[in-house]
């Protein structure tokens, strides 16, 4: 079953966006409220143009040595763009790809997930580690642990 697995069956759709003039702070709110790491970046027209990840925000903020009240961190926060922090050269997979590719995609560099396109080039879903692990645990028979 695994290695018959596409990405239609396990990935999450749709997938959760933001356009690059979204503030950064905009962007870390969706992804505490949702409970995600990543969104995709998609232009007016719904194009991925990127992706912007939590360590992209953290990377962003100001350092915790800075002399600035918290008041200029949360102003400079809402200033700055997504569109400054994102990544450009996105790795996506087709929604018909197997599973496997995807994980082999994200172990070879070193990414947690990938967007997930359509055959038209569309951003139709993402495909995470944790969308695999439920993929893997779902396929295996696995003992319910004795206490």
């Amino acid at each position: 079953m695994l290695e018959n697995s596409t990405i239609r069956e396990w990935m999450s759709s749709p997938a959760l966006i933001i356009r690059p003039e979204s503030s950064i702070g905009s962007a870390h709110e969706v992804m505490k409220s949702r409970k995600v790491r990543r969104l995709a970046v998609v232009d007016d027209q719904n194009h991925l143009i990127g992706i912007v990840t939590i360590g992209d925000i953290r990377e962003a903020k100001p350092s915790d040595a800075t002399t600035l009240s918290i008041w200029e961190m949360n102003y400079l926060y809402e200033q700055y763009t997504v569109e400054k922090i994102m990544s450009h050269d996105v790795i996506t997979i087709n929604v018909d790809d197997k599973t496997v590719n995807a994980a082999k995609l994200m172990l070879d560099h070193k990414i947690s997930g990938l967007p997930v396109v359509d055959n038209e080039g569309r951003l139709v879903g993402m495909i995470t580690e944790s969308d695999i692990f439920r993929m893997v645990i779902k396929s295996s028979v696995v003992p319910t642990a004795k206490k």
